[in-house]
């Protein structure tokens, strides 16, 4: 009996700090979710100082879940440590915005392929998540809802990372997607880049591969160029090897 007893609190204890934990993991993408958001939607600005007691005080959670949150951001590039203790909202400098059009060039190029070569296949994908995308879009474009065209716009592109169906770039292209939702919410949208989707899906849908790649390309060069002009005024159009 005390054998049992014995083995029925350990496996308790054992129970409960599990169960622990994974409150604890949970709280902790719940606030990474929430911080996230606040940054892309600009309510945590550029070069804003988060206090861990504040953030969690406004999030009404227990400090450990926003430590470990904060912690996160800083690994995804969202947050920054600062020199002494706490962190901030990074600042997006130009280099900043080369390196992530260095990486998401060739991703975005390569994702268009494989979404084209799918829908091309015997049993190709369904393409409506792909088409609601556009049509949010649209939707929040025609209302002048900058956020909501945002999102949009983003889950456009991590859709076509889905429809290739490559787990591995789907994964790489997931710590990209919080940066480029934010980029995209501190730049101006122009009317033919949204024009510029409509083709990328229509190539996709037609399983088109050189097509697809080459309206995706142009797309993201715009995309850059865009960007570039938006935040620091640049005139000039992105140029090879730049």
């Amino acid at each position: 009996m005390a054998g049992s007893t014995t083995g029925g609190t350990a496996a308790g204890t054992a129970g409960g700090t599990a169960g622990s934990d994974e409150g604890r993991t949970s709280l902790s993408a719940q606030a990474r979710e929430a911080v996230r958001q606040r940054i892309v939607d600009r309510r945590y600005p550029m070069g804003a100082r988060l206090v861990e007691r504040e953030v969690a005080e406004e999030l009404r959670m227990s400090r450990v879940p926003v430590r470990e949150a904060l912690r996160a951001l800083v690994a995804e590039g969202l947050l920054e440590l600062l020199p002494r203790s706490g962190v901030r909202v990074r600042r997006l400098e130009r280099i900043d915005v080369r390196h992530l059009y260095e990486v998401w060039e060739p991703l975005a190029v390569q994702a268009a392929r494989l979404a084209a070569r799918a829908v091309a296949g015997q049993d190709p994908p369904s393409l409506d998540a792909l088409r609601a995308c556009l049509d949010r879009a649209e939707r929040a474009a025609a209302a002048d809802e900058g956020k909501r065209e945002v999102a949009a716009h983003t889950a456009f592109h991590e859709e076509i990372v889905a429809l290739g169906g490559n787990p591995l770039l789907a994964r790489t292209m997931e710590q990209l997607s919080w940066q480029l939702q934010l980029l995209f919410g501190l730049r101006e949208e122009p009317e033919h880049m949204r024009a510029q989707h409509a083709d990328i899906f229509r190539h996709i849908a037609a399983g088109d591969e050189e097509l697809a790649v080459a309206s995706s390309l142009l797309h993201v060069r715009d995309s850059r160029a865009v960007a570039l002009r938006s935040l620091f005024g640049d005139a000039a159009l992105y140029t090879e090897g730049e």
